[in-house]
């Protein structure tokens, strides 16, 4: 082999080494996402700084007692990180809570400072915001979340 064929075979085997490592990160998030593709999950990490961070926390924390109601009677903003229960939720729950507010969709009264974001963000754009807080929780919790959304699926197609 010639020198200049060796040369280009190695710097070849660097160019693709190099755009490997570019592309971890969102081959990460692919996988993590679930059936999101990587373009998906990083507009919905975008969306989700403009539009929830300020509550619920850049890194998806919460606000701090969010199981304790507010002096107004209203519930923080619970964390969408597996120390919350967002992922105990079905898709479609998730989605319309997120569309129309917990208000309109939690039966017993429930009060939350939340709003609907149906006239901030499109259908699309809610479901890469969650696809972006889904690709941040551990294997057990996405599986127990797909699980729960495969079952809320099975229970509206029968009825």
């Amino acid at each position: 082999m010639s020198r200049a064929a060796v040369l280009f075979s190695t710097l070849g085997i660097v160019a693709a080494g190099l755009g490997l490592a570019w592309a971890w990160p969102w081959l990460a998030a692919l996988v993590k996402g679930g059936d999101a593709s990587a373009a998906t999950v990083a507009l919905g990490k975008t969306l989700y700084a403009m539009h929830c961070a300020t509550c619920h926390g850049a890194d998806l924390e919460g606000q701090r007692d969010w199981k304790s109601p507010l002096p107004s009677g209203r519930m923080p903003a619970p964390p969408h990180d597996a120390s919350g229960h967002t992922w105990h939720h079905a898709d479609d729950v998730l989605f319309r809570i997120t569309k129309v507010g917990p208000a309109a969709v939690v039966d017993g009264g429930y009060k939350s400072d939340m709003p609907g974001f149906g006239s901030v963000m499109s259908d699309e754009e809610i479901r890469a915001v969650l696809a972006f807080i889904k690709s941040t929780w551990p294997e057990q919790e996405r599986e127990y979340q797909a699980e729960m959304s495969r079952r809320e699926r099975e229970t509206t197609q029968g009825e």
